[in-house]
């Protein structure tokens, strides 16, 4: 019997899926080693896993405490790892091998695509070398900024560590922080909270849009993509603003701040919930109301092709201009004198349903699994939610979480950096175009 031999072909989500696997598997292997640790054992296969997979996936989720419970060289690792998992190790990479004048060809102008969700290849690896400057020099201000704010307290070499690790994890959206209870002493610190904010915010609009903004400087020749994503931005974080200090108000856990901590308090988690992880106030002391803005502002998260999650904010405005041009009865859906291709709108309503319907059953499996007697649905729910929009805010559930809550947990993580629709595509590459036609039929809607 004669057997044929194929080639196998892997095209460039699967490809985007194998690196981000190679990276959690290394990221297990130095974060088990006892040098990990800061006890005298190591933290074990599962804490291990966990972290690997929350640093690559730029969440900030954790289990063990990063400043506590590791070493410098365990720290080190969840560093470099949410540096190459946030800005893309295929930009790192492709970079790289300009840098060195390595030729690349197609296939990697392929697989930058992929990983930046740009629409051409067009000029691509030039973009790369751009934002990945842009960003190492972006880093690089906010550690000599946050130096200079913490050397008398930290003394100047912590103090350039500390600076340096979390202006990393600021830019690439993951909430690790080596300060127990993330940045509550710092709530009214405009130095720290302007450093970190600016720092996740301009991560968070997207490889593309930072491309574009310094190549146009002037917002009427910006793509609509660009323009979109910048208004967005921007109208979310003042309705953030402005709703999360009207809320807490009224919470009595904020009696004792002063009106320019509440002012900086409301800023910072309006600003948080866009898939940065960072915490000025304790999420869990908030009212409910609050809580649940937050898991909202989660939802829509970031921006396509940046270090965040979420659905991303272009989806969410295609998908509400859809819904705006359904209740007017119109033909086409526009915005800044443009009109949006239903294909986009389509593939908009697909990672929205699909991003729903994950966040459901995790949520379930969870409800389930970590006893819902003991723990508030509200809590379960935001959990979900902010590992599915790699996100990394808590109300204090993570480090509770069962053998099996802490599988499901890595998966939603895992799922939420690569988005579920790029999953799928990953899975099912190989499409057939349909050639039969139906006749057009009505099926009642509302």
């Amino acid at each position: 019997m004669r057997l044929h031999n194929k080639d196998i072909h892997i095209n460039p989500p699967q490809w985007i899926i194998i690196g981000f696997l190679f990276l959690i598997m290394i990221g297990t292997v130095l974060l088990l080693l006892p040098l990990s640790s800061a006890g005298p054992t190591s933290i074990g296969f599962t804490d291990a896993l966990f972290t690997s997979v929350s640093a690559v996936c730029v969440t900030g989720l954790a289990v063990v405490s990063t400043g506590s419970d590791l070493s410098l060289f365990g720290q080190t690792v969840v560093m470099v790892l949410v540096q190459l998992g946030g800005l893309g190790f295929m930009v790192f990479g492709i970079s790289v091998a300009i840098l060195l004048g390595k030729v690349t060809g197609l296939k990697y102008r392929q697989l930058l695509q992929t990983t930046t969700n740009s629409l051409s290849a067009r000029g691509l690896l030039r973009i790369a070398m751009i934002v990945l400057l842009f960003a190492l020099l972006l880093e690089g201000a906010s550690t000599l900024v946050l130096t200079w704010r913490w050397h008398e307290e930290l003394g100047l070499a912590d103090a350039f560590y500390y600076a340096l690790f979390h202006s990393v994890a600021a830019f690439n959206n993951a909430g690790f922080s080596l300060f127990d209870h993330s940045m509550e002493q710092f709530v009214g610190d405009p130095t720290v909270n302007l450093s970190l904010s600016t720092l996740f915010i301009v991560g968070g609009l997207g490889l593309m849009v930072i491309a574009d903004v310094y190549k146009t400087r002037n917002f009427r020749f910006l793509s609509l993509h660009s323009k979109v994503v910048l208004t967005t931005s921007a109208a979310l974080l003042v309705f953030g603003f402005v709703a999360l200090f009207l809320l807490e108000l009224w919470n009595p856990a904020s009696n004792g701040s002063t009106v320019s901590e509440r002012l900086w308090a409301a800023y910072f988690q309006s600003a948080t919930p866009r898939s940065a992880g960072f915490n000025t106030v304790d999420i869990g002391s908030m009212l409910v109301a609050s809580q649940f803005l937050i898991i909202v502002l989660m939802f829509i998260g970031a921006s396509s092709g940046g270090t965040g999650g979420g659905i991303k904010t272009n989806t969410f405005v295609v998908l509400l201009l859809a819904m705006f041009n359904t209740f007017r009865s119109g033909n086409q859906v526009h915005a800044f004198k443009r009109t949006i291709a239903m294909e986009t709108i389509m593939r908009a309503l697909a990672v929205v349903v699909s991003s729903l319907a994950f966040i459901i059953v995790a949520t379930l499996i969870l409800t389930v699994t970590e006893g819902i007697n003991d723990v508030y649905f509200l809590t379960v729910l935001f959990e979900v939610v902010s590992a599915f929009s790699t996100t990394g805010l808590s109300m204090g559930f993570t480090d509770e979480l069962s053998t099996v809550g802490k599988v499901v947990i890595m998966i939603t993580m895992f799922v939420g950096r690569l988005g579920p629709l790029a999953l799928a595509y990953a899975l099912t590459y190989q499409q057939t175009v349909s050639r039969a036609s139906y006749p057009k039929d009505q099926v009642l809607i509302g």
